[in-house]
């Protein structure tokens, strides 16, 4: 007997591909995954796929981007929280912190490590390149970085980015020096203790 589950309207299914999409490209690249493999974890035809965004490329641009979007809305509501007198220690590590909330979900670290790599891609490159800078403008317009506090920002960022797709916070007893690289490189929860 069949079971009676709601049928999901347009919106909703629409958002069920995105999150297999996301968790698809995010394990296998772009080159790798497919739509097929998309519709699958979304439980829908691969036909049903294809429709709705007509190409795989376009359903990756809009996975890569959604992500995107989301980091940079984070970080425009960390920033609409400053109250001005913060120094720039402290915005990096609010900003971090959110960071490192949103990351925890792999799918879109990954899909994101994927996107900026391919810099080259004619079509892909420079949505990479658009969604990095959005960001970083994110961080300096309205967070109020400096140049050099921001790219010190993504400096660290993009460590994180690699310690989090190698896995080794979840390895940190595994050796003093693994325990000890993530230790310093991802900050404790709340405000800086700030030397003078």
């Amino acid at each position: 007997m069949k079971e009676n589950t709601p049928r999901l309207g347009a919106d909703e299914r629409r958002e069920q591909v995105l999150e297999a999409a996301g968790r698809v490209f995010g394990e296998r690249g772009y080159a790798s995954g497919t739509t097929d493999e998309v519709a699958r974890a979304a439980g829908i035809s691969q036909a049903y796929v294809v429709r709705m965004f007509g190409s795989k490329e376009n359903l990756y641009l809009e996975v890569t981007r959604r992500a995107a979007d989301r980091i940079a809305q984070t970080f425009r509501d960390v920033a609409a929280g400053f109250e001005g007198t913060e120094t720039p220690l402290t915005k990096q590590r609010y900003l971090g912190q959110a960071y490192g909330e949103l990351i925890a979900d792999r799918s879109m670290l990954l899909t994101l490590q994927h996107l900026f790599t391919l810099g080259n891609d004619p079509v892909l490159g420079p949505v990479a390149r658009d969604c990095f800078m959005t960001t970083y403008h994110v961080v300096r317009d309205e967070a109020g970085l400096s140049a050099e506090d921001a790219s010190a920002f993504f400096a660290r960022g993009m460590l994180i980015n690699v310690l989090m797709g190698l896995d080794l916070p979840q390895h940190a007893d595994q050796s003093a020096a693994i325990a000890e690289l993530v230790e310093c490189t991802f900050p404790p929860k709340g405000p800086p203790t700030e030397v003078a």
